[in-house]
């Protein structure tokens, strides 16, 4: 499978406000997106690719004078490769409140003339699926042969199919949930913490004060790191070794640096992570994973809430995923199915957690393939 290659990004602005679910609105904003593959004559080939927490529109290709900074989806977006760009058009979106070129956080605000830092406004996936539709409706493509996501990216998928059911074919929801549990909260509360502490933070206005609070970001990178992978997967990479000879009577001793393979490649990541992203943005995100409940304004029957869906769906889920487990999926199947709605499940038995929706699983791979090729027989008839 051949590489999509050189792509570039390009920014596209709304001056048209947005009505925010919080009530607030955006009198203008900006969106970064790039796009894959060739729209063809009846706009019916599209697909839009939502991203997860930490990823962007750079779903796919590198960049010619970044040729190191490979998209986050780049084997499975291609030609060639299960989403094949030779077939379709692909868009991929930085949402709202991203760091990555979008109106977010670090943007200025237009009333102040300063970063808005903490006084964004809160966002929801709800929020960012209306301005994906702006997006759509600029290309003018009515209706999306499919949307599909992986964790956060999963449950703007099924926002979209709630949302817009007429402009929805196929909706793609791997690795992600219809709601939190009140654990997954947890973890996000407990990394929003570690951002709050920091000294550098200064209440969400740390660009004024030339800093940035690195080390309440390392440590939330580092309590989301754990949750994506399983514990047979860290056990399997790391096991307990450590970092220094064993052995004789200094083995053991009490020390504040890194001992363990573990602890160093988890700094590493909190370190990596430090470098690109943006706190506000990280404490923004997060909400808007925990406010998405579908259900709650149906007194929290999903069953309800999915009754006006008229997609067709494909739901995967990966064993090991403690995070997003199966039981959650299966909950969604249950519920669509419940409409008889057209649903394909598929619970792959894979040993990298929540991870594994990210990597080179033959098996998953193959099923979004034959999904795919579905869609591209139905886009040519």
């Amino acid at each position: 499978m051949e590489s999509i290659g050189i792509v570039a990004p390009h920014r596209m602005h709304f001056p048209e406000p947005l009505a925010l679910r919080s009530g607030a609105s955006l009198a203008g904003y900006d969106l970064m997106v790039e796009t894959y593959g060739t729209l063809n004559a009846a706009r019916s080939n599209a697909v839009l690719v939502c991203h997860a927490l930490n990823a962007s529109h750079h779903v796919a290709g590198v960049y010619a004078d970044e040729p190191k900074n490979v998209g986050w989806w780049d084997n499975m977006v291609g030609p060639g490769k299960p989403l094949d760009t030779n077939r379709f058009f692909v868009i991929g979106v930085n949402n709202l409140g991203s760091c990555f070129g979008s109106t977010g956080p670090m943007s200025l605000d237009p009333a102040t003339g300063k970063p808005y830092g903490a006084r964004f406004p809160v966002v929801t996936v709800e929020d960012w699926v209306n301005a994906q539709a702006r997006v759509a409706d600029a290309f003018g493509i009515e209706r999306f042969a499919a949307v599909m996501g992986g964790s956060l990216g999963g449950m703007q998928a099924l926002a979209w199919s709630l949302m817009y059911p007429d402009r929805v074919g196929h909706c793609i929801v791997i690795a992600s949930t219809p709601k939190l549990s009140a654990q997954n909260i947890a973890f996000n509360e407990v990394a929003r913490s570690a951002i709050l502490s920091d000294p550098d933070f200064h209440g969400g206005d740390y660009y004024a004060h030339g800093v940035k609070p690195r080390r309440g970001l390392r440590v939330a990178r580092m309590i989301g790191h754990i949750t994506y992978l399983s514990d047979d997967d860290m056990a399997t990479k790391f096991g307990r070794a450590l970092r220094r000879p064993s052995g004789g009577a200094d083995d053991y001793h009490f020390s504040f640096d890194v001992e363990f393979e573990v602890e160093s490649y988890l700094r590493y990541q909190g370190d990596k992570f430090a470098d690109y992203f943006d706190a506000n943005t990280y404490l923004l995100i997060t909400r808007a994973l925990d406010y998405f409940d579908p259900a709650k304004a149906f007194d929290g029957d999903l069953t309800a809430a999915v009754a006006h869906t008229r997609a067709q769906y494909l739901v995967a889920s990966f064993t090991t995923d403690w995070r997003f487990a199966p039981t959650r999926s299966r909950e969604l199947v249950k519920a669509l199915l419940d409409h008889k709605r057209r649903v394909t499940y598929a619970e792959i038995d894979a040993p990298h957690g929540h991870d594994a929706f990210l990597l080179d699983d033959a098996r998953y791979h193959n099923v979004l393939r034959a999904y795919y090729e579905r869609i591209a027989e139905e886009v040519r008839a």
